[in-house]
């Protein structure tokens, strides 16, 4: 058996209806920030529960932008988890301010007991990371940034229709970035990302920002990018946004099914716990595991698709040398990065396909 870990194929069988709505489109011919990119920020404010949202050009923009349209730039730190994508320290670094790291806990997320000791006088902001899907405990973190002043920009990117304490991740910030990637559970044909937030302000500065600094057609009031959602995409995930909450249902679904079958494996398999007041959408399942090179080649081989969601931590790659950390300053993240495994986890995988997959991690292990 096959079991994929793209499910783009499956989704997209018929395209036939959003082709229609892009025929359309192109028929009308306004493909640059038209009516369906103002449509679709509308429909995912609202679904996100925050006041404004602005389309951009990917999630990796979204956070870039986000944070310059925070005022954050050169002598500013910015705190976030080490053991994220690499675009969430890479929007940091772009804005010419310092990414300061914070080791993650056995959630996979920034551990929030740990932030404090990494404030200093140039901390403008915190971001903490979704991971996984997996939200972070926001209520304490807010209590904290509350504390030291300091910004919220969450990066949501993997966390949409994600929630914790009844807030849906992306409307607890000052702003947060989302991305719209092929693989998410909310995807489009190609490149997109969403920043929602609650302030006016930062909206109207959004909008000048991906739109170089342009006030009218004939007026730019700072020299800002080029990063407008595309208005063919904005079609495609203004499409799918009413399937988002189902697609997520039956992630969560096939997550508990794992989960259930593995705790027979503890500890030499661990999943970790999940909190009743979080809604972790599993746009990755990842768990820790012995033997994480011989299961993966025995998983591979079986015909099941599966990776590694990363086996470096970002203070150890060559991008970070300059931030001066080294081997043994994160330990969590970086004793995770030798034992995790992201195993299929999406809504066109079949009850066989789920079996399958927990029959030969069971297999290996007996």
């Amino acid at each position: 058996m096959k079991v994929p870990f793209s499910y783009l194929p499956r989704q997209f069988e018929n395209p036939d209806p959003i082709l229609a709505e892009i025929r359309d489109l192109v028929t009308r011919g306004a493909l640059t920030l038209g009516g369906p990119v103002v449509q679709f920020e509308e429909n995912f404010a609202r679904f996100i529960g925050a006041q404004y949202a602005v389309g951009v050009g990917s999630g990796t923009d979204a956070l870039f932008l986000s944070l310059k349209a925070a005022g954050i730039g050169p002598g500013d730190e910015v705190i976030t988890a080490v053991n994220t994508f690499v675009a969430t320290a890479g929007a940091v670094e772009t804005t010419g301010a310092r990414t300061v790291f914070v080791d993650c806990d056995d959630r996979f997320v920034l551990d929030v007991n740990k932030v404090e000791a990494a404030v200093t006088e140039r901390t403008k902001a915190v971001m903490p990371v979704h991971y996984t899907g997996q939200p972070v405990d926001m209520t304490a973190l807010t209590a904290l940034a509350e504390q030291h002043g300091l910004m919220i920009i969450e990066d949501s990117c993997t966390a949409i229709d994600g929630e914790v304490d009844g807030r849906r991740c992306g409307s607890i910030g000052l702003a947060a970035g989302f991305s719209f990637h092929p693989l998410k559970n909310l995807n489009i044909w190609g490149d997109g990302g969403m920043i929602t937030t609650n302030s006016e302000e930062i909206r109207d500065q959004l909008r000048l920002l991906r739109n170089h600094g342009m006030a009218d057609r004939d007026t730019y009031l700072f020299f800002g990018y080029n990063s407008r959602l595309d208005t063919i995409q904005a079609v495609v995930g203004d499409y799918l946004l009413p399937q988002v909450t189902q697609i997520t249902d039956r992630r969560i679904q096939i997550a508990q099914t794992y989960d259930a079958a593995f705790a027979e494996l503890a500890p030499t398999v661990r999943t970790p716990v999940r909190g009743a007041n979080e809604r972790h959408v599993f746009h990755l399942y990842i768990m820790e595991v012995d033997h994480r090179d011989e299961l993966l080649a025995h998983l591979k081989a079986s015909g099941i698709s599966v990776k590694v969601h990363y086996p470096i931590p970002l203070h150890l790659q060559p991008a970070a040398r300059h931030l001066g950390y080294g081997p043994g300053d994160f330990p969590i993240a970086e004793t995770q990065a030798g034992r995790i495994i992201t195993l299929p986890c999406h809504q066109h995988l079949t009850e066989e396909e789920v079996a399958y997959v927990i029959e030969q991690v069971r297999g290996f292990y007996r």
